[in-house]
């Protein structure tokens, strides 16, 4: 059988919150004339650092800029290879567009300069867009300062963007390979 519950009894639980506060009252008064002595605060009234604080925290984030600089500064050209390819995946999502509105992609004549002006040359576009197809209205340079190569139509796809690397020649091994839209990293 279940218990008997009396809803008209009032429940005291939510007393006891009120109840702690008022005991904890009464101590800290008696505490106050305690004939104990009252431990040392171990917090200052000043709200400074102290020198040797300051040194402690200066070694570790040295010794933390020590061991994460050189992981992040040491691969500078593996940086710009990667950017490079993140640039030319940007310039065919604008190519992409142009030709959604027009129907063709921009000529090796026209070049990349056709996704931010309308051009005048060649098969000109019925319906260029106004404002461009790329983001701040002008084509980036690689990441060396060299202007991205532009083919259409290309040898490997319908176009080809290439950017040839920190020697700015065709070809190149290492640091200096070519990026490519159809081979990229």
């Amino acid at each position: 059988m279940a218990p008997d519950i009396n809803v008209n009894r009032p429940c005291l639980f939510f007393l006891f919150p009120l109840l702690i506060s008022i005991i904890m009252k009464i101590a800290s008064m008696y505490a106050k004339h305690s004939p104990f002595p009252r431990p040392v605060r171990l917090i200052r009234s000043n709200h400074g650092f102290t020198l040797i604080e300051l040194l402690v925290v200066l070694i570790i984030i040295g010794i933390l800029a020590g061991y994460v600089g050189p992981k992040i500064m040491g691969h500078p050209e593996e940086a710009k290879r990667t950017m490079a390819a993140v640039q030319i995946t940007s310039l065919e999502t604008a190519i992409e567009s142009y030709k959604l509105d027009n129907g063709v992609y921009p000529s090796t004549e026209q070049g990349l300069q056709a996704l931010v002006e309308a051009p005048t040359t060649g098969r000109l576009p019925a319906k260029w867009r106004t404002g461009g197809y790329v983001a701040k209205g002008k084509v980036p340079k690689d990441p060396w300062g060299n202007d991205y190569i532009y083919l259409c139509p290309g040898t490997h796809s319908d176009f080809d963007i290439i950017s040839y690397g920190g020697d700015g020649q065709a070809g190149g091994e290492g640091d200096d390979v070519d990026i490519t839209n159809w081979a990229k990293e």
